[in-house]
């Protein structure tokens, strides 16, 4: 060892041994300083507008578009709901008149297109819809909502309540559940971080080594999903950030811990810091590499989907997997080499020149290649009681835990991942909700947000008799820029007219020979029920012509689901064959990599079962989005492979010196301890998602860092290894290590 570190002594300059960590240090800290400006822009580009996500052939993507010919601007309505305890009187209507008066005066309404007051049948309620101009560049509908909402509060109606809802209001309280994004998950994500590596290295400055790495490649990423997305290269929404703020920290930290036990061991065996520097990097660089490989490759599978929101994620999470690979490989080396031993205060490591106890040279993974046997490892501790588990009873130990996944992945059958209503979207308090509440007592609950039929002018009529027979449809009318209303009704008798006996009906606006109505429905627009409508709607109209097309709010909804359906269904098995075919290079192998993508997703089915019953019988969730499953999926496959390429990558390197049971039993001392750290901090970053009040990352939370721990207790500790136990050297068959020693 000594003659290799001087041969590596001479062959390096100190000038270069100085030099090359200092370049990268600075590299990176200007790519934190870089980043950490960049966070303050990531509002400005980020969007949370459904209808953005959707693949340009969705019917209601071309409904939008076409929408723009009978509209002079873009515009989300705000539908304001003002309800009584009883009959609003003279008083209160002339207060909400008022109410009226001073919400139009708020930067951002397009007065003109306001509706009046529209009192309820049953006198207990009054509504109106304001439009809220959604001008780039300028206050976003949130904001402008946010203003509204003040006013609102200043000018309360006696013996009344008031709400905002509608689009806007729903897009508002979105907006606020993603407030705490940039601050509250970080901070949770990395307190919750720096206590698990407080506890398993029981240092003060190693924990905030890998803290800072972890935190330069979330800062790396930032910058260049800023820039991307300024560049309109990429779309970023709420759910994607907090996604990636999350990936890249775990990752990050994951890759890190996986060095740094390289790192420990090869400062036992080497006395300059450089040397056990590039030892450590040649016994790291591979699985972390393969790691993030199959975690990138896993994600950009996603730019497959017909959902932008799924095709999005895959490259900008792609991008945090990069940096945090990056980091580990090339930042946190530099800095542990600056640290050298101090890193590891108050514990001591002696290189091997100094009198080392055996017990501590073996923990370290020292070992003496002439004792092809296990008589050099500690027949103490936990990881030791685990391999002798495994060497003696291997196919008790797979069955078992076969069975136990079996077992949990039975509440699959209570899963409900058809989609949910959007004002489901915010837990907890949500003032949309409420007024959407209030809205359906007194009004038909679509109000304000109708479904949008755009068709040819000569079937007008036919039209609107079709949407009037329709289940679930309250009233149709059409677009006029004749009528005070900027619409007029349309019955069975035709349009409807304004005004007294004997004056003549509006025209209705015809843009390219079409003209556009509005389908007011009976259900809230944002409900499942509203979706069936539009969806027997949309089978009803098809008997008219297929140029006869339905859009708006509740039809997005419809089509994004349809959408992330079947992005679930075409996306989930060419990542299986994707990462199947990057463990078959790395492990020289097929049967392996087999037992692993076999392991992986019954894991995954187990994680999926015990959510859903948690979901349904605990945290009592209205259902799940379809993408749900299929962001579950990329995370758990991906991430779970990450931890099985750690084990069998050091597996396959022991059992090419000590046979094929006898590395495994090794794999699974020497690896234990920092996969099992690696699982606890996965975990941990992922149930930091939590903390934001949105039901899907509440949801993805629960099953990453449910699906993680149980892989990284059961599944990488039990029964990876006792299988390959129990298989023997066939494992690596075809390679020549599987004809190898058993």
């Amino acid at each position: 060892m000594d003659n290799s570190a001087n041969i590596s002594k001479r062959r390096v300059p100190t000038w270069l041994r100085v030099t090359i960590p200092a370049a990268l240090i600075l590299v990176w800290l200007a790519l934190f300083g870089a980043g950490g400006a960049a966070f303050g822009s990531l509002s400005d580009v980020s969007t949370n507008d459904q209808a953005q996500f959707l693949p340009s052939s969705a019917e209601a993507t071309e409904v939008t578009e076409l929408q723009d010919g009978f509209r002079d601007g873009d515009e989300v309505p705000a539908i304001v709901v003002v309800a009584g305890d009883t009959e609003l009187d003279e008083a209160q209507l002339s207060a909400i008149d008022e109410l009226r008066d001073e919400l139009l005066a708020v930067d951002g309404v397009n007065a003109d297109g306001a509706s009046p007051v529209l009192p309820s049948d049953d006198g207990l309620a009054a509504q109106m819809v304001i439009p809220i101009e959604n001008v780039e560049g300028g206050e976003t509908p949130a904001d402008i909502v946010a203003e509204l909402r003040t006013v609102l509060d200043e000018h309360p109606v006696e013996g009344a309540t008031a709400a905002i809802t509608g689009p806007a209001g729903f897009t508002a309280d979105l907006a606020a559940a993603f407030a705490g994004i940039d601050g509250l998950l970080l901070a949770v994500a990395l307190a919750a971080v720096f206590i698990i590596l407080i506890v398993v290295y029981r240092s003060p400055l190693l924990p905030v080594i890998v803290l800072f790495t972890s935190l330069t490649a979330l800062c790396a990423s930032v910058f260049t999903v800023v820039a991307l997305a300024r560049a309109d290269i990429l779309l970023l929404s709420g759910q994607t950030q907090g996604i990636l703020f999350i990936l890249v920290i775990g990752a990050a930290t994951d890759y890190a811990l996986l060095y740094i036990s390289r790192y420990r061991e090869t400062l036992t065996r080497y006395e300059r810091k450089w040397d056990a520097t590039w030892a450590a990097l040649k016994g790291a660089w591979e699985p972390i590499v393969a790691s993030g490989g199959t975690v990138i490759v896993g994600l950009l599978i996603l730019l497959v989907s017909e959902l932008t929101s799924n095709k999005v994620l895959g490259p900008v999470a792609a991008i945090g997997i990069v940096f945090a690979v990056l980091a580990a490989l090339t930042l946190l080396p530099a800095l542990l080499l600056w640290a050298g031993r101090a890193a590891f205060w108050p514990r001591k490591l002696a290189h091997a020149g100094d009198e080392v106890e055996p017990h501590a040279r073996h923990a370290a993974g020292v070992h003496d290649a002439s004792a092809p046997d296990e008589a050099d490892l500690p027949d103490r501790g936990v990881w030791a009681g685990v391999g002798r588990l495994i060497s003696k009873r291997p196919r008790t130990v797979w069955i078992v835990s076969v069975l136990a996944l079996g077992a949990m992945s039975l509440g699959l059958a209570q899963l409900d991942a058809d989609g949910v209503a959007s004002s489901e979207f915010v837990l907890g308090e949500s003032q949309a909700r409420d007024g959407q509440e209030l809205l359906g007592e007194h009004f038909p609950a679509g109000s304000g947000t109708p479904a949008i039929v755009i068709g040819p002018e000569d079937e007008l009529q036919q039209i609107a008799e079709i949407a009037l027979d329709t289940d679930g449809v309250d009233s149709v009318a059409v677009v006029s820029t004749d009528s005070p209303a900027g619409t007029a009704p349309v019955t069975s008798d035709g349009i409807e007219a304004f005004g007294p006996p004997g004056t003549p009906a509006p025209e209705p606006t015809v843009v390219d020979g079409e003209v556009q109505l509005q389908v007011t429905l009976i259900d809230p627009s944002d409900s499942l029920e509203a979706e069936a409508t539009v969806e027997e709607l949309r089978e009803r109209l098809d008997e008219v012509g297929t140029e006869v097309l339905v859009g708006g709010q509740t039809a997005v909804a419809l089509d994004t689901n349809a959408a992330a359906i079947a992005d679930r269904t075409l996306v989930i098995p060419l990542v299986l064959a994707a990462i199947l075919v990057i463990l078959m290079l790395l492990l020289r192998s097929i049967v392996a990599p087999l037992i692993l993508i076999g392991s992986v997703v019954l894991s995954f089915a187990a994680a999926l079962g015990v959510s859903a019953l948690v979901f349904e019988h605990v945290f009592h969730f209205p259902g799940a989005d379809p993408s749900v499953p299929l962001f579950g999926f990329v995370f758990l496959v991906a991430l779970g492979v990450d931890y099985n390429i750690f084990l069998m990558t050091r597996v396959r390197e022991e059992s090419m010196r000590f046979g094929t049971r006898a590395g495994i039993v090794r794999g699974v001392r020497l690896t234990g301890g920092v996969i099992t750290s690696a699982g606890l901090v996965l975990a941990a970053t992922f149930a930091a998602l939590g903390v934001l009040p949105i039901l899907f990352l509440a949801q993805i939370s629960f099953i990453v860092a449910f699906g993680v721990l149980l892989d990284t207790f059961l599944v990488r500790t039990l029964l990876v290894p006792a299988m390959a136990y129990d298989i023997g050297r066939a494992i690596w068959w075809p390679s020549r290590l599987g004809r190898g020693k058993a």
